[in-house]
């Protein structure tokens, strides 16, 4: 297949029906529990994966879905919907509006289409893109920067505390030390961050495909790369990131060539 952008604007408007039950929750009182790895789950995020579903599965009542808190639905269909309705949960709960929903199409495992909005953040951050007619955030076109020299380059980290239990991790210090400036603005934002040529790369580990999906379309489509740190391609078993502006991935690989090995 070739013409992805047809399942964008469903995919969007599964996004803003998300956004309406996050208002609804948001600050306000809602219970919440634990999972079997002790991250929370809230009613909210229970509520906006079932509405994210409703919408899609009336535009595409053949795709498979595999969402964070419903599980997999024909999920063994050539397009599956990957569905994580509110990424940032502890940022939810807490009240501050460090979180996002993540909804992305893959075909037969390859993540073609994404939308990641963060409803609470500012006035509002949605990103979207389509494989092979770019990216956009809040309805403009983005593309990522032409920095090229580690030296002039912006770093956003995520999830270090994982990052440093790994015998990479000195390797990742080098790293730091050789590129311009160095943050961790995490979760959705960095990514945003980087496909709207605002950062120049992205080291993230312990996560999983729902958390980075849609974002991998969206920093590809802008123009950069995105991998596993060991180098492999984004997939449903992915569990780190690697992702630049599509400039510096050569000055990056040799920081990192222990995670491949």
């Amino acid at each position: 297949m070739s013409d992805w952008q047809p399942y964008l604007k469903p995919a969007i408007e599964a996004a803003r029906a998300a956004e309406d039950v996050i208002r609804h929750y948001y600050q306000g009182g809602f219970e919440v529990t634990r999972k079997a790895d002790s991250s929370p789950v809230t009613e909210a995020d229970v509520e906006c994966e079932r509405v994210i579903k409703q919408v899609l599965g009336r535009a595409f009542p053949d795709h498979g879905f595999y969402g964070e808190e419903l599980g997999h639905e024909s999920s063994d269909a050539d397009l599956v919907w990957l569905i994580d309705p509110i990424d940032g949960t502890k940022s939810f709960v807490r009240g501050y509006p460090f979180f996002s929903t993540q909804i992305a199409l893959a075909w037969r495992g390859e993540p073609v289409v994404g939308v990641s909005n963060a409803p609470m953040f500012g006035d509002g951050e949605l990103a979207t893109a389509a494989r092979g007619v770019g990216a956009w955030l809040n309805d403009a076109p983005i593309a990522t920067s032409t920095v090229e020299s580690l030296g002039d380059a912006s770093l956003s980290i995520g999830n270090a505390a994982s990052l440093a239990t790994s015998p990479a991790w000195s390797d990742v210090g080098q790293l730091i030390a050789a590129v311009d400036r160095i943050r961790g603005y995490g979760d959705f934002y960095h990514y945003h961050l980087l496909a709207s040529g605002r950062i120049d790369a992205v080291i993230e580990s312990d996560l999983n495909i729902l958390d980075i999906a849609a974002l991998s379309v969206i920093v590809t489509e802008a123009g950069g790369r995105m991998t596993d740190l060991d180098g492999s391609p984004v997939g449903l078993n992915t569990r780190s990131i690697c992702a630049d502006n599509g400039q510096l991935r050569d000055a990056i690989t040799p920081y990192l060539a222990r995670w491949s090995q």
